[in-house]
């Protein structure tokens, strides 16, 4: 019984923790997103403003536009698709920032599964 009332306390401080999400210092600016396929590691950069996203991946350059939803969450719908798959929408949720990069959730809007990465900003 002593032992659950000591552990009630720590329970309690941990429900209160938020993760910090300064979103907006993320809405602007050039970005690297690192990730692997199949142990090959993959580098795109990109440079965002509020209403459009340039990516540049394996040396092509593609356009989106953004949809701001929140100041933590935006839709990218490409702006030149070359196939059914592009013509969708793809969710975008910041999850947690920290100074230099954020945590975040995407997937096609309207599916529910969802992949994680993490963006390093590289300049404002």
């Amino acid at each position: 019984m002593k032992k659950i009332i000591l552990l009630l306390p720590l329970l309690l401080l941990m429900s209160c923790y938020d993760a910090e999400r300064n979103c907006k210092d993320f809405k602007t600016g050039k970005f690297k997103f690192e990730y692997e396929v199949n142990g090959v590691k993959k580098i795109a950069l990109f440079e965002r403003n509020d209403s459009i996203e340039i990516e540049t991946f394996e040396g092509k350059t593609d356009t989106a536009s953004i949809r701001w939803v929140n100041d933590c969450e935006y839709v990218l719908l490409k702006l030149h698709p070359k196939n059914m798959a592009e013509e969708k929408a793809i969710g975008m949720k910041i999850l947690t920032t920290s100074k230099n990069s954020y945590t975040f959730e995407f997937g096609m809007v309207g599916v529910d599964e969802k992949q994680r990465g993490t963006v390093t900003k590289i300049s404002d």
